[in-house]
């Protein structure tokens, strides 16, 4: 019962963290007029969104881990016949959400935020190209997010 709720909390933060991302982030950049101003918003929000969303992500996989155990005992010798499918799609969509995420906070977001504390300047080309890396990983990880919470959904319905 304690992971069940760990699974939904994590969940909720990772979901929380995107969406806020999505909302909250990007269009605040927009309204900030100076590139300067869009550089130390950027780069302030994703110093926190980073750790937090990687985090979030990984209490998620490892609590969705014991919840599968869990799972499995209960269905012993039934466990592929009725949940082999779902399961298998769940699990693929699962990895692939982890890979975007990866890509998302590591490669775009800790590298923008280590450069920019290293005091390296930024083109508004370069600055362009990172808010669309942005924008489209976290537009993917939304959808294979919703996907993926669907497929669980029809998991736990079992």
């Amino acid at each position: 019962m304690l992971i069940s709720w760990l699974h939904l909390i994590s969940l909720a933060a990772y979901l929380g963290s995107v969406v806020g991302l999505w909302c909250i982030v990007v269009p605040a950049l927009s309204a900030v007029r100076d590139h300067e101003g869009q550089l130390i918003l950027l780069a302030r929000s994703l110093k926190y969104y980073n750790p937090f969303q990687t985090a979030a992500l990984g209490v998620l996989v490892l609590s969705g881990a014991f919840q599968l155990t869990e799972l499995k005992a209960a269905y012993r010798e039934l466990f592929i016949k009725e949940l082999g499918v779902t399961l298998g799609w769940k699990l693929i969509l699962s990895f692939v959400l982890i890979v975007f995420s990866t890509y998302q906070s590591m490669a775009v977001g800790h590298r923008f935020v280590r450069r920019y504390e290293a005091g390296e300047s930024f083109s508004p080309q370069e600055f362009q190209a990172v808010t669309r890396k942005l924008k489209i990983t976290t537009l993917t990880i939304l959808l294979l997010a919703v996907v993926t919470l669907w497929l669980g959904v029809q998991l736990r319905g079992r």
